[in-house]
């Protein structure tokens, strides 16, 4: 019990804490004795001082995490293809669109990282979350079919988001 209290008291956040060591790492460039020990002090200073601001860090599920990461990963690199090629094109085949996604949930940290995905996909833009609509604001920069765009965000990123995080939608609920 002690040995436990000793770690959450050195690492009271361990994600945040491996995240500041891997960052600096990969900023450095180097796996260098030095680097690897200032990424150490790093992830446990940093990871401490930002401990009183982070109220919990939510339990999250690590296979669908890393999965959605890949998929976001790889819809960044194809939509910065897709958005160069319509940019470069004739601007008259741009069909730019403002919709709204329906939200399956208030949990704070899936609508908040819902709206963060869209926003780092190229070609799409979260303009907001509406708390009392229940729903996130996007401006697309060409769509021929804002209700298919809807169905692949949700599908794509909202329902890996909701097992991530656990949340159950009730059957009622669904938008």
């Amino acid at each position: 019990m002690q040995k436990r209290a000793l770690l959450d008291r050195w690492f009271p956040h361990p994600f945040v804490s491996f995240l500041i060591f891997v960052t600096w790492l990969m900023l450095s460039h180097s796996l260098d004795i030095t680097d690897i020990f200032i990424a150490i002090l790093l992830g446990i200073f940093v990871s401490r001082l930002v401990s009183p601001f982070i109220a919990r860090t939510p339990h999250i599920h690590w296979f669908p995490a890393i999965k959605l990461f890949f998929v976001v990963l790889w819809d960044i690199v194809i939509s910065n293809f897709r958005v160069a090629k319509m940019v470069l094109g004739p601007m008259d085949e741009l069909h730019p669109k403002w919709y709204r996604v329906p939200l399956e949930t208030e949990h704070e940290q899936v609508n908040t990282l819902l709206a963060m995905i869209i926003t780092t996909t190229p070609g799409t833009v979260s303009a907001g979350i509406d708390q009392e609509r229940g729903d996130i604001l996007v401006h697309a920069l060409s769509t021929d079919n804002a209700e298919l765009d809807i169905q692949d965000i949700k599908n794509r990123y909202e329902l890996p988001l909701l097992e991530i995080f656990d949340v159950k939608i009730a059957e009622g609920a669904a938008k």
